[in-house]
């Protein structure tokens, strides 16, 4: 198959690259609550941006920063720590400003689809040529513009492009469907919680008694006191696991797994007796209803007593636990005190929520798959050996406004 470097393109005017903006062009000082999101390294998914810990800047410091101010179509890189990963920007990216910790590849040519390039970033050929090339000499990965210059795509026929970018994106646009259905999920039944337990209107209010912010029948306690630790058995490492299995590995990452294994369980877990999970520095919340295992860094815990339960529990530790920076926040937790609610109220809750969490894992579970699949056709497809000259494929649509 042709192929062709990316300097080949620059050289033509076909493509350039920017570095993320200087330090003293954007401090921590000039981040704000609100205004244009900020795709710094940790926001740089695989092929994705990344929302969690996502910073902001004011209008007059976009303003400022107006030459690192992304389109639709751009390819952010992580410089440090995150060569292997990319993120394509959409709809939704498009106008965000390009981080300090970044470089920007952006695509303006008639013979790249830039959607088949991002997809070819994601393959693992690639992501090994990129971490060894990268780490060469150094102690932790580092990307430059040499680098990124150095890359070689592989440059089959525009319609074929299209095509492999298409059905891909059928996947990925599954994917992001379930998720924004997981996320409004998840927020129903945190609004439930919050509802209840922290302004609480909760069923019946109106008839109790509250004395000194306290209800009647309810009392205050440290996380500490109603917690029960689980000791972990082994905690995984990345070079340990695969990436298909029978049991689930999880990490503080905002993946949904590390990989798998196939070995004994150490953690068993069901709807009706489910445990929590606690991310020590990223704060990951995860409750856990079927079997799984753990990487390091991963606090697994259960109620002490029959009279909190699993699922209140976790939404009560869930509203708590919030990273501000890369540290160990449990022993900031469990010191932490709050209302403790009489357990009718918590058996009640939990049926409410116990509906919602069943269809998110099973949603979660529909994504696995679709991403299983995605990622079995992804080297087949980008390389040639899975033809789809003679496909007549449906193209999704929100592809439809880059190939009008």
């Amino acid at each position: 198959m042709k192929t062709i470097n990316i300097s080949e393109l620059i050289d033509s005017g076909e493509a350039s690259i920017q570095t993320g903006p200087f330090g003293t062009q954007l401090k921590a000082k000039d981040y704000v609550e609100s205004g244009t999101p900020v795709i710094n390294v940790k926001n740089v998914g695989f092929g994705t941006i990344r929302h969690a810990g996502l910073e902001y800047v004011n209008d007059k410091m976009r303003e400022k920063l107006s030459a690192h101010i992304l389109q639709k179509g751009d390819i952010v890189f992580g410089r440090k720590g995150a060569v292997e990963r990319h993120a394509l920007i959409y709809d939704h990216g498009d106008g965000w400003i390009q981080g300090s910790d970044c470089l920007r590849l952006r695509i303006n040519s008639n013979r790249v689809n830039n959607r088949f390039v991002s997809y070819y970033l994601r393959t693992q050929a690639h992501q090994d040529w990129m971490q060894a090339l990268c780490s060469f000499g150094a102690t932790m990965a580092s990307l430059n513009q040499g680098i990124v210059k150095r890359i070689s795509l592989p440059l089959p026929s525009t319609q074929t492009q299209d095509k492999v970018a298409a059905i891909l994106t059928s996947y990925d646009d599954l994917i992001e469907t379930n998720n924004q259905r997981i996320q409004l999920l998840e927020k129903m039944a945190e609004e439930i919680y919050k509802e209840w337990f922290v302004r609480l209107r909760f069923p019946g209010h109106e008839t109790v008694k509250v004395v000194k912010g306290v209800p009647s029948g309810w009392s205050t306690s440290t996380i500490k006191s109603l917690i029960s630790r689980k000791p972990t058995p082994k905690k995984y490492k990345e070079k340990e696991v695969l990436g298909e299995g029978r049991v689930p590995v999880l990490d503080q990452s905002t993946k949904d797994t590390l990989g798998f294994h196939n070995g004994d369980v150490d953690f068993k877990a069901t709807n009706d007796d489910p445990i929590i999970v606690f991310g020590d520095h990223s704060c990951k919340m995860l409750l856990m209803e079927s079997d799984f295992s753990l990487a390091e860094n991963m606090i697994p815990f259960t109620p002490k007593t029959k009279d909190v339960l699993a699922h209140y529990l976790f939404y009560t530790v869930k509203g708590l636990a919030k990273t501000t920076e890369y540290k160990r926040h449990w022993g900031d937790l469990v010191i932490k005190e709050v209302f403790v609610a009489p357990r009718n109220l918590q058996i009640e809750f939990g049926d409410l929520v116990k509906t919602n969490l069943k269809e998110i894992n099973l949603l979660k579970e529909v994504n696995q798959n679709l991403s299983d699949t995605r990622d079995k056709l992804l080297p087949r497809l980008i390389s040639g050996k899975l033809s789809v000259e003679n496909l007549d494929i449906n193209f999704p649509p929100s592809m439809e406004d880059a190939l009008a």
